[in-house]
């Protein structure tokens, strides 16, 4: 039985083939889409997780080692939680009540614009009407003019008619911001729906509305969810106009009026401000990820009808 000792030249031929230059390319890009995805995760997470570290931790830990990335078991403390969303008559902050009015005006904004945005993207994108192709860019106009021109004709305005210092005006301000993108956004959804399918129930004897309840929105569910959490998202976290008519008014201040006030403020713990940070922050973390979800299962729906 013999063995074939390889040659020079098989060495050389078999190493060309385990380096090659594809070979190396892809490890190279391999490594390199890791190295992204960390050094993403960590400047992403990191603020996040720094400021859940400091929430946490007792003030007189925080005061002897402010710079440590970790913190033990015996050293977490709910207490600063505590403080924030106690009520002000119980020594809190009441960030408890600023959540349920940042999430009634949140929840209220996306109800409104959504109602208001569906059938208006929808109108532009089916329907022949005259100055059609001019109306999205009259929508986006809105847009070129910075949110401060409108803070003082809206505060005279809204302080003449009572609104100032209710959820209800604050609301209202909201509505009338998104609304144009929402529409832009939405209509350019509903032209990528083939208008086959509704010529096909239109032939079948369905109404526009039964088309557009049965068929388009079906279809436009993903957008229309990612739509709702971005309108959500800036209702939840906008301050200027929150401060211009709210700040008289502290039983109605939102979470976001609530966490300037804590920064602006010399007497309030470190600790206690990122437990603000971090309430403020959670539930757009939450959201967002259930909204993840709902987005594909929306997708997947569309398919399925279409």
């Amino acid at each position: 039985m013999s063995t074939e000792l390889p040659t020079h030249n098989g060495r050389t031929a078999s190493s060309k083939r385990q380096w090659s230059r594809d070979r190396v390319e892809t490890l190279i890009l391999t490594w390199l889409r890791w190295i992204t995805i960390a050094v993403i995760l960590i400047v992403t997470l990191f603020p996040f997780y720094y400021m859940l570290v400091l929430s946490v931790r007792p003030i007189s830990s925080l005061l002897q080692n402010p710079g440590a990335l970790w913190f033990t078991a015996a050293e977490i403390s709910i207490e600063t939680y505590s403080s924030v969303l106690r009520s002000p008559s119980d020594g809190g902050q009441g960030f408890l009540i600023f959540m349920r009015n940042s999430a009634l005006v949140a929840l209220g904004t996306v109800f409104v614009t959504l109602l208001l945005a569906i059938p208006g993207s929808y109108a532009i994108s089916r329907l022949q009407f005259f100055g059609r192709n001019k109306i999205s860019g009259l929508f986006l106009a809105v847009y070129l003019f910075p949110s401060i021109l409108l803070a003082i004709p809206l505060f005279v305005f809204f302080t003449r008619i009572g609104l100032r210092g209710e959820l209800f005006g604050l609301l209202l301000v909201y509505v009338a911001q998104v609304v144009p993108v929402s529409i832009y956004m939405l209509r350019n959804y509903f032209e990528t729906i083939p208008t086959s399918l509704e010529e096909a129930a239109a032939i079948d004897g369905a109404s526009r509305l039964e088309i557009m309840r049965r068929i388009s929105l079906p279809l436009a569910m993903p957008a229309i969810i990612s739509n709702g959490l971005y309108i959500f998202m800036i209702a939840w976290n906008e301050f200027l106009f929150a401060l211009l008519f709210l700040v008289e008014s502290r039983p109605n201040w939102t979470v976001s009026l609530g966490l300037s006030q804590l920064a602006g403020s010399i007497e309030i713990p470190t600790t206690v401000l990122m437990a603000g940070s971090v309430i403020l922050t959670l539930p757009i973390i939450i959201i967002f990820f259930a909204a993840e979800r709902l987005l594909t299962e929306g997708l997947t729906a569309g398919a399925e009808k279409g």
